[in-house]
């Protein structure tokens, strides 16, 4: 009966003069190497207000970035411990105001740059105080341009103003409900709540702006909904929250409290297929996912293909019934 009822609910939506879609290959760039357009892990993606793909190219200690179809356009970053310099960078963040943001993981700090890479500023030491870093991992701007800060080891989230000033935290080591083991992707939505992929403890959990605990979901496993080490998240403008989870080697996307949706990927080298996946982001329209392939050593990107209907629309009505 529930599947009867699914479908003639999609009857009448496609009665209205809406149709489905669904997310297919589109491209791909990069290889392994250290010279331009080539990668040594890149570990995580975001696209910035200019439309350009920043990546973090994490062994090779740099920040590359491209035209939204992979034409490589310049790069910054070295390995060391001076201003535009990093040690196993792990995140990246766009601010509204086009400022690119970086976890400097190894150096314990965020630092940030103009859309081409020049050096803006940076805080951060190690240790376990406010303002202090063990492990900062990723790193995602509100609609205000305040950043806010995840620690694999630390167990908690920090917040900042844009030029780093403290502002508050949450969190600590456990599995408890905003606790973390291995705190890892974070992105922001348009009403500022906080979603967190919580990796070691394979779900995701969401915030309001200050750390007041809202909701989670997933478990350790292979199913809907499920997660094997879930990585990077990242928001469509529908409030859909999309989910690199890693060790499944796909992409999960869920509502913006956590029904499933819908999933794609597989392990392999071929198109659609991944090895451990870890960032991943949207372009302003919401209709291109870019996914950080990293054990391809590659940049995969995916376009949504409709007649009419926002993405995940079919996976609402599924949803609905559950």
């Amino acid at each position: 009966m529930k599947t009867v009822v699914i479908f003639a609910v999609a009857a009448a939506v496609f009665t209205a003069g809406v149709a489905f879609g669904d997310w297919v290959y589109e491209g791909k760039w990069g290889t392994q190497g250290s010279g331009n357009g080539q990668f040594n892990l890149p570990q995580a993606v975001a696209v910035g207000s200019n439309g350009l793909v920043y990546v973090v190219d994490r062994l090779n200690n740099r920040i590359q970035y491209f035209t939204s179809t992979g034409t490589f356009l310049g790069r910054w970053g070295s390995r060391g411990v001076g201003d535009g310099l990093f040690e196993i960078p792990s995140g990246i963040g766009s601010a509204p105001n086009g400022n690119i943001y970086v976890t400097d993981t190894n150096n314990y700090r965020v630092q940030y740059f103009t859309s081409s890479g020049s050096f803006l500023g940076k805080w951060g030491s190690h240790g376990t105080g406010n303002g202090q870093f063990l492990d900062p991992i990723d790193v995602a701007l509100n609609p205000h341009g305040n950043a806010y800060v995840t620690e694999a080891r630390g167990g908690r989230v920090q917040y900042f103003t844009a030029a780093g000033s403290y502002l508050g935290k949450w969190g600590s080591r456990g599995s408890g409900n905003g606790q973390f083991n291995g705190a890892d992707g974070i992105v922001i939505a348009p009403n500022y709540n906080v979603y967190v992929a919580d990796s070691e403890n394979n779900r995701v959990q969401y915030f309001d702006a200050t750390g007041s605990f809202l909701g989670k979901w997933g478990s350790l496993g292979s199913g809907n909904g499920q997660f094997n080490y879930p990585r990077g998240v990242a928001l469509a403008p529908s409030g859909d929250v999309y989910v690199a989870d890693s060790v499944n080697n796909r992409v999960q996307y869920f509502t913006s409290a956590g029904s499933f949706l819908g999933k794609w990927g597989s392990r392999g080298t071929g198109a659609g297929q991944f090895e451990r996946p870890w960032g991943l982001a949207l372009n302003a329209a919401g209709t291109r996912v870019y996914v950080a392939d990293r054990g391809n050593y590659r940049i995969q990107y995916f376009k949504w293909v409709n007649v009419g209907l926002e993405p995940a629309s079919l996976g609402r009505i599924r949803a609905l019934f559950q």
